[in-house]
């Protein structure tokens, strides 16, 4: 585990020491304690990961296309 605090992870950073931590927890070979803080750590990773899946998502349907199929420019995002 990094030090770097979950929420100033970009989405790969958060990914890949997500599956270091899903990997420690498969082996089992951690103490309880240590599980537990694992298991913590991997649940804000995967959070940050689903925020960050959104945020770009959002952004690719802001964009609108023009008739050939480019960039036009940006919609509005539907509130929801």
């Amino acid at each position: 585990m990094t030090d770097t605090p979950v929420e100033e992870m970009n989405f790969e950073t958060a990914m890949a020491e997500l599956e270091k931590v899903l990997g420690q927890l498969e082996r089992g070979d951690v103490a309880l304690d240590e599980s537990i803080a694992l298991y913590e750590r991997g649940a804000k990773l995967k959070a940050r990961c689903e925020a960050k899946l959104k945020e770009a998502e959002e952004k690719v349907a802001a964009i609108t296309l023009d008739s050939d199929g480019n960039p036009a420019g940006l919609k509005p995002l539907d509130p929801q």
